[in-house]
């Protein structure tokens, strides 16, 4: 995606202690947002062709790229949110064109670009909502649309959150024990859900048990078959030895709650 001529810059930082660190240098819009080619959909391509399983297709959102740029101040920034969102919109017509039926448009920054003035909360949250489904809006019903929020506090936002439509929310749940499921019940949610049962901010793995314990607690207060289980946001700071041993307590408990809860 061509920001103005200004693409992404990704310079990576190797450490002693942790690996490999990403650090972006955040972009610059200069001019109209277009997408000249494909950006994901090679890669893609080929995770799904080594595996049998389902391949999600992993995308930032249209406002979570506004809000962690550096926008013109010519153009208003809802003009430029959905020039993101029409350049993803192509990025993801071509991905489930290439086999893949589960499409993540990330949305982590939509709480934290609320405008000071609470005043002028609507209007941004109406023209974030329409980039989000612009953006999602070309595939078929078939194909599964997710969207990732970070800590956030839904209670301010719910209802926009109920209008992005996305079939699959995923949300950081762990550290709050939870607790922020509770928007989702006070409100009322339909769709599915995926809340983080163990935090990959820490290099602790935890035991299955636990986990276990996390989908019962979640159980608790959401209907089982909405609820997808998966870790926080993020296992870029994790070591490969800890995260495989992390993931496969989370597969074992996700396993064991298919059969606890079959309807």
């Amino acid at each position: 995606m061509v920001l103005g001529e200004c693409p992404w810059l990704q310079v990576i930082i190797p450490t002693s202690d942790l690996g490999a660190q990403s650090y972006v240098r955040p972009p610059i819009i200069v001019s109209d947002v277009s997408r000249p080619k494909p950006i994901t959909v090679q890669w893609s391509s080929y995770a799904q062709s080594v595996t049998k399983r389902p391949m999600k297709g992993m995308l930032t959102g249209p406002v979570t790229i506004l809000n962690w740029s550096f926008p013109r101040v010519d153009v208003s920034r809802e003009v430029q949110s959905k020039q993101l969102a029409l350049a993803l919109r192509d990025e993801v017509s071509d991905l489930e064109a290439a086999g893949i039926f589960a499409i993540q448009v990330d949305e982590p920054a939509i709480r934290e670009g609320l405008p000071l003035r609470r005043v002028d909360w609507d209007g941004y949250l109406t023209w974030a909502v329409d980039s989000f489904r612009l953006s999602t809006a070309g595939v078929e019903d078939s194909t599964q649309t997710h969207s990732h929020f970070c800590y956030s506090d839904f209670n301010d936002i719910f209802p926009s959150i109920q209008r992005l439509d996305a079939d699959v929310i995923s949300i950081e749940a762990s550290k709050s024990d939870l607790k922020v499921l509770g928007a989702f019940q006070t409100f009322g949610y339909s769709n599915s859900i995926g809340p983080g049962v163990y935090d990959i901010h820490s290099p602790r793995v935890p035991g299955e048990q636990e986990i276990k314990d996390r989908i019962k607690a979640a159980v608790g207060i959401l209907p089982p078959d909405l609820l997808f289980v998966n870790p926080d946001c993020g296992l870029k700071t994790r070591q490969w030895k800890e995260t495989k041993a992390s993931l496969a307590n989370l597969v074992a408990g996700a396993k064991w709650a298919r059969k606890e809860y079959q309807q």
